[in-house]
């Protein structure tokens, strides 16, 4: 669970960007998009394969 505490002067504007950022950063924001709607395994197993793919053709990044 992510929680925001206010710094000292902060205002609710700043408080929702770090909480923004720290949605994103923990991937919630995409968790929730995969999520959204239903995947078939199939396209589940090809997903994977291409981001592996990537990842093994990639070095370095």
């Amino acid at each position: 669970m992510i929680k925001v505490k206010a710094r000292g002067n902060e205002s609710i504007q700043q408080m929702v960007r770090r909480f923004k950022k720290m949605c994103e950063k923990e991937g919630l924001v995409k968790d929730i998009k995969r999520n959204s709607y239903y995947e078939k395994p199939s396209e589940r197993r090809r997903r994977r394969a291409r981001k592996s793919f990537k990842r093994a053709t990639m070095p370095g990044r």
